[in-house]
């Protein structure tokens, strides 16, 4: 039984009252939410009290969840949510990214860099990472969602439609937007 069949199978169990069939869900899925709302919310204890409100919101939805997606990418939707209603509710400018170090192999300036450890090119590779992280930061919020959903979370397209809700040429728009200004950053640097 695959990844997704398995989701399915929880949530039907879930849905005729197993309630621990939920916690199997929870645990497959709790890193991955908690990571990605630590792309939009800073503090590290706030992550979990998110990832966990994420959840409860998750269970008391799951009657609705009928299928049309995937589980997680249904979840992700519900996450992504209740990270920017958190900072909404507190005043707080959404998202600030906290990424893994790891996470900047997605970007194809750093690869070329990786076999050079010569202490100028670690410089310059600190400085590509930081004007990467930068240039995210400054990006508007659906241009942000968009590249990190694909270049961090490493969604398909078609995930990211139904995580953002709107069409897969949306979904392309904004990734190309994104990734041309995070290469206008980025040129200088490379040059």
């Amino acid at each position: 039984m695959g990844s997704v069949d398995l989701d399915i199978e929880l949530v039907k169990r879930v849905q005729n009252g197993d309630k621990a069939a939920f916690d199997v869900l929870v645990q497959k899925y709790q890193q991955r939410v908690v990571n990605l709302v630590s792309r939009f919310v800073s503090d590290h204890s706030e992550c979990y009290d998110v990832a966990q409100d994420t959840f409860i919101k998750a269970y008391r939805a799951l009657g609705s969840f009928r299928g049309d997606s995937q589980f997680y990418t249904w979840l992700y939707r519900i996450a992504a949510n209740t990270a920017k209603n958190h900072l909404a509710t507190r005043g707080r400018k959404s998202p600030t990214y906290s990424v893994d170090i790891d996470d900047s192999e997605n970007y194809a300036a750093e690869n070329v860099l990786q076999d050079q450890d010569t202490p100028e090119n670690l410089l310059l590779t600190d400085e590509i990472k930081r004007t990467v992280y930068s240039a995210i930061e400054k990006l508007p919020e659906d241009l942000k969602t968009a590249i990190t959903l694909r270049e961090l979370e490493g969604l398909s397209y078609d995930e990211i439609a139904d995580v953002m809700d709107c069409p897969i040429g949306t979904v392309r728009s904004r990734i190309f937007r994104a990734r041309d200004a995070i290469d206008k950053e980025l040129r200088p640097l490379l040059e």
